[in-house]
């Protein structure tokens, strides 16, 4: 994998005077030149407004954005590009889901089942329903720091007749905790219960295949995923699709207008109203490609090796409290140093070179159930190297000289 590093320009520099060592990847992954090269040639090319254009140059457009939609679809499995919305990134693909199906089949009484690791993307939009409709919300439980779902619960709670979603992270931005995202839905289906995963830490990380899961719904983010900003996927069954009303009205979602009438597009075009990012679809599709070639299970290895190695490393850091699963966890390292803020750890180790990011990471109800309001955290994606967490050691090992711990 450390061969593929000279793929992505940006990570060779300095910053501050040291090397870069990129270790925020959970925020957002970096581009390789495929990537880049790749938009490049399409503003260069093919750029025009896709759909309805007559012109050669919408028409490249248009094949290029609707290769993209088939990209993707092959790329997670589904059964149809038709399963395939674009959006702007999963917390849209979120939104419009409870916008959309929640807002017409959610009433007073109903409950919407989350977990208490949940994302802010996956806990607000669902907040703004159930004010909306007297829905209720309901958590399944995380034990201690060790960040895993209290599966022995889950059981329990979808057998409340109420609960008509189920909502979950594949894989949490703070703990690094992959949930049985197969067994889960499983469990959902059984009760006829509508399952969304959130896949923003999933998808680029980890084969992801939509029907081996069988859920109903699944968002994710391209950028996460060496992908282009902007750019996202909603994917959602066809028969549910089909029964949904449009999230937003605007240009290219219909099918047809009068003064005081419309009439909508099947899916996905009835979700995608205006200009879309058909630049940041193609850009995906170049994302996609690149990350097959790579191999997506490798990818996974190499996160759980480089995870299992930080965390062996950083746990022997004196005072250091980690966060998540021990074993079998995603790239992701969470931590706290004793007396020592996680804004001031982020800090001084940005002057060393090394990108890491501290805050509540819009996890905030974890935070408060795992008794923190921060953490700081490095999450890895194939492109580090074992070598830069023995970097990131020796500059938490000078952090803690410096403030005397």
């Amino acid at each position: 994998m450390e061969s593929l590093r000279k793929d992505f320009p940006i990570l060779d520099q300095q910053v501050h005077g040291h090397p870069l060592v990129y270790l925020d990847n959970a925020a957002t992954s970096q581009k390789p030149r495929f990537v880049i090269d790749a938009l490049a040639r399409f503003y260069e090319n093919d750029n025009a407004n896709v759909h309805r254009g007559i012109h050669e140059l919408s028409r490249r457009s248009t094949v290029a954005f609707e290769a993209a939609r088939d990209r993707v679809a092959a790329f997670i499995n589904a059964r149809e590009s038709a399963e395939i919305i674009f959006t702007r990134g999963t917390t849209e693909g979120i939104n419009l889901v409870a916008n959309t199906w929640g807002a017409k089949n959610l009433k007073a009484g109903d409950t919407i089942l989350l977990t208490e690791m949940e994302h802010h993307s996956n806990i607000v939009p669902w907040q703004l329903l159930a004010a909306r409709t007297g829905a209720k919300l309901v958590y399944v439980p995380v034990t201690g720091d060790e960040g895993l779902l209290d599966l022995a619960k889950v059981d329990a709670l979808l057998n409340d007749p109420s609960v008509k979603l189920f909502a979950f992270t594949f894989v949490s931005n703070t703990l690094g905790t992959v949930n049985p995202a197969v067994e889960l839905c499983a469990r959902a289906r059984r009760r006829k219960i509508v399952t969304l995963v959130d896949a923003a830490q999933a998808a680029g990380h980890r084969s992801v295949d939509v029907q081996e899961i069988g859920c109903d719904f699944m968002a994710f983010s391209g950028h996460k995923m060496c992908g282009p900003t902007g750019i996202g996927v909603l994917y959602g069954r066809r028969e549910i699709l089909e029964a949904m009303p449009p999230f937003q009205g605007g240009g290219d979602m219909i099918a047809s207008v009068d003064f005081f009438a419309s009439t909508w597009k099947e899916a996905p075009h009835r979700f995608e109203a205006g200009t879309p990012n058909f630049a940041g679809a193609v850009g995906l599709h170049a994302a996609m490609d690149y990350l097959t070639k790579v191999g997506c299970e490798k990818i996974a290895r190499h996160d759980q090796e480089l995870s299992a190695y930080a965390y062996e490393q950083l746990s022997r850091l004196h005072g250091i409290r980690l966060f998540g699963p021990k074993k079998e966890r995603s790239g992701v390292v969470s931590f706290l140093l004793k007396n020592i803020h996680a804004h001031d750890v982020v800090t001084v180790a940005d002057q060393h070179g090394v990108a890491l990011r501290g805050g509540h990471h819009c996890n905030q109800p974890l935070m408060k159930r795992l008794g923190v309001d921060s953490t700081a955290r490095a999450s890895f994606y194939f492109y580090n190297t074992a070598a830069e967490v023995d970097r990131l050691f020796e500059v938490l090992t000078n952090i803690q000289k410096f403030f005397g711990e």
